[in-house]
This record gives structure tokens, sequence and C-alpha cells, in this order.
């Protein structure tokens, strides 16, 4: 799975080491153990436990999406296109990290749902393969499905949050990188912050949250930066974690540790910003920024928990590219716009969209 780490001269290629750099941060982010977070609420103030009423609960966002994704197609037709609009608040926003810029308002909102679909309609669909159990925001992986639905191709992570009305005021929508760096990123990373002074480890209470957002906001906002034994207690030992730094996944505790631990050092602040309220499984927001570069990386994260042990059973990181559009992504959607990249796999042999 790790890839020669040999070629440092990209260092000299300023927008290549950008995106490979932060790509790396992101990895070592979605567990939390070199950089404290400030000024972030603290999940102190929520249930560490779940009832079963929190469980059976009416999940609003989750109910929505499936119905405007499943039913109506809104990234493939043009009347569901419309019905996503439908459900837009007059001042939206719509971060789809291919564009350069967010999309603003519900008519231009509308208006770039309808251009996607446009380019989809009768090459292709949208799949949900994992979707986060929250009522008041949630998140979907997804990948393209060919019309014909032989071949699957691009995947990636989408995050919605509703207002009080129910409306849509918030999408973040971050396809997975073409370009897969594997192990350059941690040279890169270890050059780019080599004249870090590490910052003091954070005082925390241990606690072990039965909830997947509350599992989330305590690994980000309380214990990053401390113990790795913390965090890594609160992990199944048949954890996979999808790291699309990467062409495989990681199998396991001892070798998600392990990589962890190898990106393990200082330099890197991570900011995670929306959370979703999802209980067995949740996505959530962050922006990572590194020592000495004024430009901060957005990125997605999706945890799900193992619905008896409580433990995080599987994770998926995407960061956003920083050219948009990314130039092998705008290839391949051009070339085959119904699936998102030059050679397709076929349909169901990545489980849960792995």
């Amino acid at each position: 799975m790790k890839q020669s780490s040999s070629i440092i001269i990209i260092i000299t290629m300023h927008r290549v080491f950008k995106a490979v750099t932060i790509f790396s941060a992101f990895a070592e982010f979605s567990y939390g153990f070199t950089t404290r977070l400030y000024g972030i609420s603290s999940p102190k103030e929520s249930s560490l436990m779940v009832s079963n009423q929190d469980v059976d609960r009416a999940c609003k966002a989750r109910e929505l999406i499936r119905s405007l994704v499943e039913g109506k197609k809104c990234f493939s037709s043009e009347s569901g296109s419309m019905a996503f609009g439908d459900v837009c608040s007059a001042n939206c926003i719509y971060e789809d990290c291919y564009k350069p810029q967010p999309f603003v308002g519900k008519e231009a909102v509308t208006n770039h749902i309808l251009s996607k679909a446009k380019e989809r309609e009768g090459k292709g669909d949208v799949r949900i393969d994992r979707i986060s159990d929250g009522s008041s925001s949630c998140g979907f992986a997804w990948t393209w499905v060919t019309a014909d639905c032989k071949e699957e191709g691009l995947r990636g992570t989408t995050f919605v949050e509703l207002n009080e009305a129910g409306e849509i005021q918030y999408v973040r929508e971050i396809p997975e990188p073409l370009y897969k760096p594997g192990d350059l990123t941690l040279e890169l990373l270890k050059a780019v912050t080599k004249d870090a002074v590490p910052k003091p480890p954070p005082s925390y209470e241990s606690k072990t949250p039965q909830s997947a957002n509350e599992v989330a906001k305590y690994l980000f906002c309380e214990v990053q930066g401390g113990d790795i034994d913390e965090s890594m207690r609160l992990f199944s030992d048949e954890i996979i974690y999808r790291d699309f730094n990467y062409d495989e996944v990681l199998r396991g505790k001892a070798e998600v540790r392990k990589f962890i631990e190898d990106f393990s050092f200082p330099g890197i602040e991570f900011k995670p910003d929306r959370f979703d309220d999802g209980i067995l499984s949740t996505c959530f927001t962050w922006n990572v920024c590194l020592d000495g570069q004024e430009d901060s990386i957005k990125g997605m994260s999706f945890y799900e928990l193992d619905p008896v042990s409580r433990l995080v059973s599987y994770v998926r990181d995407v960061p956003e590219s920083p050219i948009k559009p990314p130039p092998l992504g705008r290839l391949a959607r051009a070339a085959r716009p119904g699936l998102g990249v030059f050679q397709g796999v076929p349909v169901g042999s990545r489980k849960g969209g792995m």
C-alpha cells in the first residue's frame, strides 16, 4: 500500500507542493493527535448516553436527502434539481469544492444543481453508500454510477445542514482526488513543518461518548494533541479507514495506529467547523492549516459506530483540491460525465463505497 516518498523535488513546484502537503494533513486530522483546538464549544455540555428514543427519533435531514437524491434524482434529472431548489433557504450556501467559489442564494444554488443534472442526465446517477442519522444536519458518502448500472466511479462526501424551518441552508460537497499521492505526503509534510514548535498537550477528562457526533467532538475538541491511547480506545479492533490520499484502505486498529504515529508531529492546526447530530454515524466539516501558510484547505469526515460496542468502525476522510476544478477531475468528467473517472469498476465491487 505504501508508496515511495523519494520524489521530494516536488517541493519546488508550489501548487503541487501545496496540494500534496495539505492533503497529508487531513489524514492525521482524522484522529487528532498533534494540535489542540481552541474556540470550539465543549461537548461536555451534552449527554454521553444514547437512549432508544434517540436512536428511533425522526431524522429529518437524513430523510430529506434520501428523498431528494434517491427518490427525485436531484443530481441527474431536471425535475429533481428543481425539487432540491424548492427546499433551499433564501440565503442557502452550497460549497461545491470542485468549483472555485461557493454558490450563494436560492436561485444560484438551484441553477448550479440544474447544471450538474443536465451534464449527467441519461448518463449516470448518484448512489448513496452511507448516510448519517442526523436530524438538523447529516452527511452522506456517495458514488457515481453509470446509467446502465454496470460501472461505478467517482466517490465523495456531502454535508447538508437545515435551518429551523427545515430548509437546506448549507451544503459542502467534496469529491475524491483522482491523484492519490500516498506516502509522498509524509515526506512533504515533514519538510514544511520541520521548524514548528510543539504545543503543550491538552488537559481533558477521560470519557466514553455513546453517540457518533459526541465521539467526534470529544476527539477533536478535547483530546486532540493528547495521548494516542485515549483516542485509539474509542476505535474498534476491526476499524476500516478510508483515507483518500491512498488507493488502499487501512484495516484494523494496529495498522491505523501505526499510520497515525507516522503523521504525528507539530505544525498543523485542525479546525472542525460543523458537526451533524448523528447517533450511530456522523459527518463533520473542517479546515486545516499549516505553519507559515496563509491558506487553509477544507475537508470532511464521516464516522460510523458499531451499534453494539459503540466504537468507531468506519471512517472516510476527503480533502478539497487546492486547484479548482482539479485538472484530472475536469478531464475525467468531460470524457465520462456519467462516471467522473477515466476507468470505472464493476458495480458492487466496492462494498459501501469503499
